[in-house]
């Protein structure tokens, strides 16, 4: 659902600066650009929407200018922060609303796509979440999820902190219940608790919830929302919303996300990460991702049940090749999967459809080629050994 939108008019950033952005590189296909039938083209997830935008540039730099090309709809505009507004997906499709997450992006592949000269209209959906039993089958008329990386869902305080740097399940548990309100009950100072969550359909306040087998926070949880915007305002993976920077808080937090912005993004131009002149928040150089920028604000990642989120732990201003631990406690760590419709013509493998094979499959360029990895490392993601296989 909603994450961290890259790039917001300027008159909109002065309204809210919890809707945040990110780097000057668009996403979505270039202006005037409308991918051809033959193209690959997906929608769905913003959590993987930068790392699938940076595919897309490597990707497509690797390919002739007639062959397929790789293109990725973000969750959101990436100009205006709109949600739901509509694209046409390749050459010959109607305009439909931009899906926004991970279940939109699949019920727009599965019910509500169309086709042109033979092909779909949407040929995969990104997903953060694993098979739902409302799901089509894994099956002839149905889809297929494909492993491909993991994250990590952990938690997080400012860097001068009420709290203890390690907390049980258990304990996190108590607290977004709100049967634990005092960090002296938890092995920290005597101070009340100020715990937040991100909005409503934000996939961090989804799958620390799930880790936490909580339905719905306690009354004493906040998302910052108002009257306005009763399912909350409080964007996902940041750290530069003002309402954060008390001693008191604590707030679930993704450790790609985390990586990605201090080692490998731009730092924003303001403090409150608003855009310039030119609608840009960040200009990366040289290296350095080119979608998202650094809002970890003054957040420091901190440990469950005893063990680090990333190796080595903690981090640093050095350690700049620091990486997800994925042995992280099994409830607080995700697959991240493609899903494609469940193929058995000639060519496909693992069911995943053959023109997709050679991006997707288990010898494909996502699999195995070094740019791909060296992509997943740099948003803070893991491999997974699984990568190209379905269920």
């Amino acid at each position: 659902m909603t994450k961290l939108t890259r790039l917001i008019a300027a008159a909109a950033a002065a309204v809210v600066t919890a809707t945040l952005v990110a780097g000057p590189a668009l996403a979505d296909p270039p202006s005037g650009v409308v991918p051809k039938p033959t193209d690959i083209v997906g929608v769905g997830s913003s959590t993987l929407e930068y790392l699938f935008d940076q595919y897309s540039h490597d990707y497509d730099a690797t390919v002739s200018a007639k062959a397929p090309h790789l293109y990725s709809f973000d969750a959101t505009n990436p100009v205006t922060g709109a949600t739901d507004d509509p694209i046409t997906t390749k050459q010959g499709c109607k305009p439909i609303p931009r899906p926004d997450g991970s279940s939109p992006g699949i019920t727009a592949l599965t019910t509500e796509n169309g086709t042109t000269s033979g092909r779909p209209c949407i040929d995969f959906a990104r997903s953060d979440r694993g098979r739902e039993p409302s799901d089509p089958p894994y099956a002839p008329g149905g889809v297929a999820f494909i492993y491909l990386m993991g994250k990590v869902v952990t938690w997080a305080h400012p860097k001068t902190s009420d709290a203890p740097d390690n907390l049980t399940a258990a304990q996190l548990t108590e607290i977004y219940n709100c049967q634990v309100t005092n960090w002296d009950q938890v092995g920290g100072k005597n101070a009340p608790i100020k715990a937040f969550i991100p909005q409503v359909g934000s996939e961090t306040r989804s799958e620390f919830l799930i880790a936490l087998d909580i339905t719905e926070p306690g009354p004493c949880v906040s998302d910052l929302a108002t009257k306005a915007d009763p399912d909350g305002t409080l964007q996902q993976d940041q750290g530069i919303t003002h309402a954060l920077h008390n001693p008191a808080t604590i707030l679930p937090y993704q450790t790609s996300s985390y990586l990605a912005q201090w080692y490998h993004s731009a730092k924003c131009f303001n403090p409150s990460c608003t855009p310039n002149s030119s609608g840009q928040v960040c200009a990366p150089k040289g290296s350095q991702n080119l979608f998202g920028c650094d809002t970890h604000g003054p957040m420091v990642l901190n440990e469950i049940n005893g063990t680090a989120p990333t190796i080595p732990f903690p981090l640093t201003n050095a350690t700049k090749k620091a990486k997800t631990n994925p042995a992280f406690p099994a409830a607080f760590v995700f697959p991240m999967y493609d899903v494609v419709p469940y193929s058995t013509a000639s060519g496909s493998v693992n069911h995943i459809p053959p023109n997709l094979v050679g991006l997707f499959g288990p010898k494909g360029w996502i699999c195995t080629s070094k740019t791909a990895k060296t992509d997943v490392f740099d948003y803070g993601f893991f491999f997974l050994h699984t990568c190209g296989t379905t269920y």
